[in-house]
């Protein structure tokens, strides 16, 4: 990075001149920048956080002669630069921060390392709840600003659409710097409270269950309606004579299910409200809420639209029951085919404990969503287009903080990360206002030489290790290593 210092007060050493980004912050000896990632120190400008490195052990703790002393130090095989710490070359008209090689397995590898500027970028966060969260399209607020809007229903889930460059650029200027400063918390696993329009409060924080409206979640539902009913209908068969899986989207209906038909269970002669999908299957059978099933109803019995008294007998055994086991009650139809709350058997509490059982922990996921484009790839290659067909073409291999990126088909270089998978505190900012992300490209230095690369700004790892200014971690495990084979 060049660092220019001015004769701001008459020293010409008091002032530098961040080029970091847009911003050129003019920072005084002692000082850092509005984004407190760089600093003045005795008229040099400083990266504050180390660079990370992550290490792939060869083993923890290592096996030492008596005479030898163990530092505490990982014992590693194999270390992967990654671009948190390592600052950014904005506007990337010149190399990036880090070119570094390394021989793997025989081959000549290198790593384009750095820290990209993104105003293109966002989040998607995937809500485990039972619970509504809103309508769909409904914006999403932080500290009265939108920075997003709910998004479709998933499978147990409801996902919202955070930041984009709309948000980050197209409001108003505190509309930008809130989206900015909630979307780079979540990123780095902090919690962040939302506010729903038409729904609930909710705080999200990535790997943690979210929080509803003062109440944290624990389980998301084991299935839709139907597909609880199909789990365990063996299980009901002989100890009850219908059962309803109370769901806001699809409720399930035992006696008129498939898997009822299959156990050849008679027909009960409840009709519950809504409309009827296939049989035994019902949409819309009430409003989206926070009670039972995700509905409106703290009283399950709303359901029922009618009890046919040609079908329906007398003692009737009838569970009701949500997605998630949390809410069951047992009745029993008396002389005027009315349910009656009863005491529930041993083996149906044992049942809804099981959808219970079979229900995931509820979580919040975050994935971090940019377009890799513009400048940033002019920093690893003078021909910018081929970095990108050779990201399509599976030669170079993307991360971010060494986690694996899923890159989006289509044009460009648009990746989605998993927040979680990322070292901690990956993520900064810049007061443009724009989010700071590490992202790396991996491929061999003879592709990275075809490409157009800058060959002459390639260094050897051990080199910059030797320099220190670095912190190393170990490798997560549940991620790939990113040096291995493409």
């Amino acid at each position: 990075m060049s660092n220019t210092t001015e004769n701001a007060t008459g020293n010409a050493d008091d002032v530098i001149r961040c080029d970091a980004c847009p911003v050129l912050c003019r920072i005084r000896e002692g000082q850092a920048g509005a984004c407190d990632r760089y600093a003045n120190r005795e008229g040099t400008l400083l990266r504050l956080d180390p660079l990370l490195v992550t290490a792939r052990a060869e083993a923890l703790v290592p096996f030492l002669e008596e005479s030898a002393q163990w530092d505490g130090e990982l014992m590693a095989g194999e270390r992967f630069l990654t671009g948190v710490g390592s600052g950014t070359t904005y506007p990337d008209y010149k190399p990036a921060p880090f070119i570094v090689s390394a021989e793997v397995d025989g081959i000549d590898m290198v790593t384009v390392v750095s820290e990209g500027i993104f105003s293109y970028c966002g989040v998607k966060v995937k809500i485990d709840t039972d619970r509504h969260l809103g309508p769909e399209a409904a914006a999403v607020r932080c500290q009265g600003e939108v920075i997003g809007h709910v998004s479709t229903a998933e499978y147990g889930s409801q996902m919202l659409a955070l930041g984009g460059v709309q948000h980050f650029t197209g409001g108003s200027r505190r509309e930008g710097d809130v989206t900015c400063q909630a979307l780079m918390k979540m990123c780095n696993s902090q919690p962040v409270e939302l506010d729903i329009e038409g729904g609930c409060g909710l705080v999200v924080e990535a790997g943690a269950a979210p929080i509803v409206d003062g109440q944290r979640e624990t389980l998301m539902r084991v299935g839709c309606g139907s597909a609880t009913i199909g789990m365990f209908a063996r299980q009901w068969q002989g100890h009850a004579d219908e059962v309803i899986v109370v769901d806001d989207q699809i409720t399930g209906v035992l006696s008129e299910h498939m898997a009822g038909k299959f156990l050849g269970l008679p027909a009960a002669g409840i009709r519950v409200r809504g409309r009827r999908s296939t049989p035994g299957r019902y949409f819309q059978v009430a409003e989206a809420g926070n009670a039972w099933g995700g509905t409106t109803l703290s009283n399950p019995l709303e359901i029922i639209e009618r009890i046919d008294p040609k079908v329906a007998w007398p003692g009737l055994r009838l569970l009701m029951v949500s997605t998630t086991g949390q809410n069951a009650a047992w009745y029993k139809l008396n002389q005027d085919l009315e349910p009656v709350a009863a005491e529930m058997p041993a083996v149906i509490l044992e049942t809804a404990e099981r959808i219970a059982e079979n229900c995931e922990p509820a979580l919040s996921t975050v994935l971090y969503m940019a377009g890799a484009g513009g400048s940033l790839r002019a920093g690893v290659t003078e021909n910018p287009v081929r970095l990108t067909r050779s990201v399509k073409q599976a030669i170079t291999r993307v991360t971010c903080g060494g986690a694996p990126c899923y890159i989006w088909p289509g044009g460009g270089i648009t990746l989605m990360v998993d927040v979680s998978r990322m070292p901690e505190n990956s993520f900064g900012y810049v007061p443009t206002p724009a989010l700071v992300s590490p992202i790396e490209f991996t491929l061999t230095l003879e592709d990275y030489a075809a490409l157009g690369g800058h060959v002459a700004s390639v260094v050897r790892l051990d080199q910059v290790l030797a320099e220190g200014g670095h912190e190393t971690r170990p490798a997560l495990p549940e991620n790939p290593w990113p040096l291995d084979r493409l």
